[in-house]
């Protein structure tokens, strides 16, 4: 029988990739819980109609790449392929606009069906930050440098920050008419896409990723020559804020996004390294109208994603497997082998790792996987030992502050506090931060 495979674009999480994932979110964590950000955690599916309404029926990724299929009832359900529009359900349905602020962030899987590449999955992960209830750019400046401070956390540096202004129902539907005319006077020359949005949604067009595309789209009409005076004056105080903070700015022009709830800002943060196309690591902007597309009440809002899949990227991939366990426990007969469960828990309880091998093997074959596993210590548990109250204990490597090989008799009620007190502050990483 052929072994089943996982879904194409729909890839495993070993223990070291997994180990990379958890470390980025718990520095997400750190981050965003000390500017005062709480976290979510909102359904993988959702009602197809929630994205249709936020994200856009002219959207590729309503159009074209979310899994969509109807429960027993009929009703079409989506795997959600991006966190902002959940969690602006969340806030309009559990009453959250009832506070005048809501910062809120949240960490999980994402879906769409298009093709994998390079940093890029059909299930993918995110990291996605939201702050509700203010229009000034204050709030953006606030947003975009948390995002900063996240990207410097886990030890991404030499970032671009690209931001820029789409304006608002004032201004940008005489920008979106002078678009139009140019996506249309050039309709022979773009993709069969763009020719579509040129009539159905034609800022998306700019987002268009067809290398010849780009070139000519460089020609288009830019947002920022159409912004009325209060889009032209919340984009100016915005720059001046991120220089404030430290950050550098780089106005780009015709930088929108893919998604249709963006008003006024929008901003992307590139990456440096070998990510091609793919090295935009955290990205999104304004979406003052949402909460109020979606049925709640007119409510600002700002926020971000960040793909932990092109972090893991940018800081050169998984970074090396964990460190083995700090103490391996190799017994011999019944009853050592039970004496060593209760050893194990109690080192456990004082914060070590530790391992035994459950198959009941030979001393040999239990000192083979010790070694394979990287063991700091082991403890040789058998029948003299438990009688006399002590067992010798080895060190295997250049971990422990000893030399490798050395092996004293330990009392069995202190092997733990001994193995701690060997272990060199900051020979391992439990507990750091980054991905070192």
């Amino acid at each position: 029988m052929e072994p089943l495979r996982a879904v194409k674009g729909m890839n495993d999480l070993l223990p070291t990739e997994a180990r990379a994932f958890a470390r980025i979110e718990a520095a997400a964590r750190r981050v965003f819980e000390r500017h005062g950000y709480g976290e979510v955690r909102t359904p993988l599916v959702e009602e197809a109609a929630l994205f249709s309404r936020s994200i856009g029926e002219e959207t590729d990724v309503v159009g074209k790449e979310m899994y969509v299929f109807p429960d027993r009832h009929g009703v079409p359900l989506a795997l959600r392929p991006e966190g902002t529009a959940g969690a602006v359900r969340a806030f309009i349905e559990h009453g959250a606009a009832a506070a005048p602020i809501v910062r809120w962030f949240y960490a999980g899987p994402m879906f769409r069906h298009e093709r994998p590449q390079k940093g890029r999955y059909r299930q993918f992960h995110q990291i996605g930050v939201e702050l509700l209830g203010a229009a000034a750019p204050e709030a953006d400046a606030e947003l975009i440098g948390a995002a900063a401070a996240f990207l410097a956390e886990i030890g991404i540096s030499g970032t671009r920050l690209l931001v820029n202004s789409i304006g608002d129902d004032a201004c940008r539907p005489a920008y979106v008419d002078k678009l139009r005319d140019f996506l249309h006077a050039r309709a022979a020359e773009l993709c069969p896409d763009c020719r579509r949005r040129a009539g159905t949604n034609p800022l998306r067009a700019l987002d268009c990723k067809v290398a010849q595309d780009r070139v000519i789209l460089g020609e288009a009409p830019v947002p920022g020559d159409s912004l009325c005076e209060p889009c032209r004056a919340h984009f100016a105080t915005l720059l001046g804020h991120l220089r404030a903070l430290g950050l550098s700015p780089i106005h780009e022009p015709h930088l929108v996004r893919g998604l249709d709830y963006y008003t006024r800002t929008t901003f992307e943060i590139l990456a440096g390294g070998d990510l091609g196309s793919q090295n935009t690591v955290a990205a999104g902007g304004r979406y003052d109208k949402l909460v109020e597309r979606l049925g709640g009440p007119a409510v600002p809002a700002v926020g971000f994603a960040a793909g932990i899949e092109r972090l893991v990227l940018a800081l050169g991939g998984a970074p090396a497997p964990a460190p083995g366990p700090d103490l391996f426990i190799a017994a011999l007969g019944d009853a050592a082998r039970r004496r060593a469960l209760v050893l194990a828990q109690a080192a456990r309880a004082a914060s070590l790792r530790v391992e035994i091998d459950p198959r009941s093997g030979s001393l040999k074959s239990q000192m083979r996987w010790a070694d394979r596993t990287s063991a700091a210590f082991v403890l040789v548990l058998g029948e003299d030992e438990l009688a006399a109250g002590r067992a010798p204990l080895k060190q295997m490597g250049s971990r422990g502050g000893g030399a490798p090989g050395a092996q004293e008799d330990v009392a069995l009620d202190a092997v733990a506090g001994e193995v701690r007190r060997r272990l060199a502050p900051g020979s391992d990483d439990r507990g750091q931060p980054g991905l070192s």
